[in-house]
């Protein structure tokens, strides 16, 4: 499956409700409360299996809340870090 795919996953469905609930339903940057998303603040790629976590084994410390605007300007500005495990 390829990342866009895994995203729509019910694994990942109930991991961002989780991670939505917890910042107030509102993203942390600017305030927004609609177009929500879940942005992963580092990847971590896990070498024995020579692949990416899957979005929803994230630990809740790495995510946050965000609009789709700050989102999209967050990753046209920064690189996201890649964790090698």
């Amino acid at each position: 499956m390829d990342y866009g795919e895994l995203l729509l996953d019910i694994r990942w469905k109930a991991k961002s409700n989780q991670i939505k609930d917890r910042d107030g339903k509102k993203c942390l940057n600017c305030g927004e409360t609609k177009f929500l998303q879940v942005h992963h603040r580092q990847y971590h790629y896990i070498n024995a299996l020579r692949d990416y976590k899957k979005p929803w084994d994230y630990p809740h410390d790495v995510l946050i809340t965000l609009c789709k605007a700050c989102h999209d300007q967050g990753h046209k500005q920064f690189k996201v870090p890649t964790i090698k495990i």
